[in-house]
């Protein structure tokens, strides 16, 4: 991957992401018919913003609902000790663990922020005792359980090009 610093991005580059952060399955001939250019001007666009790092890769969103992953929870995590060992243990244990969509690094009482998806409160008890609390130097844990997802996307907020 190219580094992005020296490429602008203009409208149609700017329309390119939106279009595709909203359905990342599109063809590349409807894609091109949205921004009004030819199909392989667009196919070549797309390919440059994933060289460059814009886009870093297309998945396919899964309802968790509907495969049995009723639980969402954020649990923030403390560790006892801040030295550079033990938060690279954190990491490399944390991304073991398939229950966790998203751990977050963060600043104030706790260290770190998980997003984690479970299918119940046994499932969790088993992620919070038998894999969180034995990771070296962990603290203290607070979770937090999601009642309803008022908002959820991952679409960013893209500016028109200047």
């Amino acid at each position: 991957m190219k580094i992005a610093k020296d490429i602008v991005l203009d409208e149609t580059d700017i329309a390119l992401l939106r279009i595709l952060q909203q359905d990342g399955g599109v063809s590349n001939l409807e894609l091109a018919r949205r921004v009004n250019l030819s199909p392989p001007a667009t196919h070549t666009r797309v390919k440059r913003l994933q060289q460059y790092g814009y886009i870093r890769q297309v998945v396919a969103l899964v309802n968790r609902e509907l495969l049995g992953l009723n639980l969402l929870c954020f649990i923030q995590v403390s560790i006892q000790l801040h030295q550079f060992e033990y938060a690279e243990r954190f990491y490399t244990i944390i991304q073991q663990f398939p229950e966790v969509l998203e751990c977050h690094h963060i600043t104030g009482e706790y260290d770190y922020l998980l997003k984690i998806v479970v299918r119940d409160h046994r499932e969790l008890e088993k992620f919070v005792i038998h894999k969180l609390t034995p990771i070296p130097g962990v603290a203290k844990l607070h979770t937090s359980l999601v009642f309803r997802e008022v908002k959820t996307t991952t679409a960013l907020p893209l500016a028109e090009a200047e």
